[in-house]
């Protein structure tokens, strides 16, 4: 018999109608009388820890998710968390971190239409994290439209459509067909025990290049104690070099300490600054780079990485390593 543990944090799935608009009310007993019966080989429990709309979780609650998690470990075979879609990517991004060597599933899902509408998706985004929590296969992953995802590769790239999160850069773990939930994975459990980490930072920035963009941000970044930033390049990694000079800036910075991680805009493909001569100027000048990783995992790991270590070079070093699957180095 699996024991699965579902965790209820609100969100979509767990919404009805209010005077405001939808809001997260729905309890876990109630989902968990909807789901029905899964499999008689499967034991569920359900917790409600929040009843949030995903906009207002914060790093503190993931934090407190993971916790949560690694404290309940040695009673389940598997978790499922229900959450709000906006920001379930963040959220399974941060947890694979925090939740490094899991040794059990755990399985973050949500949907596009609540519970109880009509034609919802949020049954068999529920019935498909079950079976994925019951497989056996550690890691964190994401389960949505009938797709399994690695927690730390996914990102919403549609707001309404029920296929509203994809697999970026990375094969899809599994999906739902006609004969039932197959995985195209063979990972298993380290020897070492999960290494519960949950101390990030929150002093981060993002910037999104833009043709002319004013360079006194980096000052005023700088001058704020903010202790990394993520810059989305254009194509590549691209960044001004001859008027408007980012790339000096990133030297500034990089010679104070400050780590500049650069990456693309583009969602699909990733970045590569071994390539123009932009890219080789971002890195003669310091500049971090992040491959093909998400711009959910990049926050998160620069997060994460800073709660760890504030000393640029172990940071660099952090950033060459594939921790939990969430880059592909060159």
């Amino acid at each position: 018999m699996k024991k699965i543990l579902i965790l209820n944090t609100g969100g979509t799935f767990s919404s009805e109608a209010t005077g405001h608009g939808l809001g997260p009310s729905i309890k876990g007993e109630e989902i968990i009388t909807k789901l029905g019966i899964v499999s008689d080989e499967i034991e569920l429990s359900v917790e409600d820890l929040w009843s949030l709309d995903s906009a207002n979780i914060l790093p503190e609650d993931w934090a407190s998710l993971a916790t949560k998690i690694a404290d309940s470990i040695q009673g389940y075979d598997g978790f499922v968390v229900i959450h709000g879609t906006d920001t379930l990517a963040y959220t399974s991004s941060m947890l694979s971190f925090m939740l490094q060597n899991i040794q059990v599933p755990v399985v973050i899902t949500g949907s596009q239409m609540p519970l109880n509408m009509p034609m919802s998706d949020a049954l068999m985004n529920l019935q498909t994290s079950v079976w994925m929590a019951a497989s056996g296969v550690p890691g964190v992953f994401v389960a949505f439209d009938r797709k399994i995802m690695l927690g730390c590769r996914t990102s919403k790239v549609r707001t309404v459509s029920f296929n509203a999160f994809e697999s970026i850069n990375y094969p899809y773990v599994g999906e739902v067909n006609a004969f039932g939930l197959q995985l195209y994975t063979e990972r298993k459990a380290k020897m070492a025990r999960i290494n519960l980490q949950t101390d990030f930072s929150n002093k981060i920035a993002v910037l999104k290049v833009f043709p002319g963009m004013d360079l006194e941000v980096f000052s005023f970044l700088q001058n704020g104690g903010y202790e990394g930033v993520y810059i989305e390049g254009f194509g590549l990694g691209g960044l001004p070099f001859l008027r408007n000079d980012i790339t000096a800036e990133i030297r500034k910075a990089s010679d104070n300490g400050l780590p500049i991680l650069v990456g693309s805009q583009c969602r699909y493909e990733g970045s590569d600054l071994s390539v123009y001569e932009t890219g080789q100027r971002i890195l003669d000048c310091g500049g971090i780079p992040v491959y093909d990783m998400t711009q959910e995992a990049v926050v998160t790991k620069l997060m994460w990485v800073l709660g760890q270590t504030k000393k640029y070079d172990q940071v660099r070093w952090l950033f060459g390593s594939d921790l939990v699957g969430e880059v592909t180095l060159k």
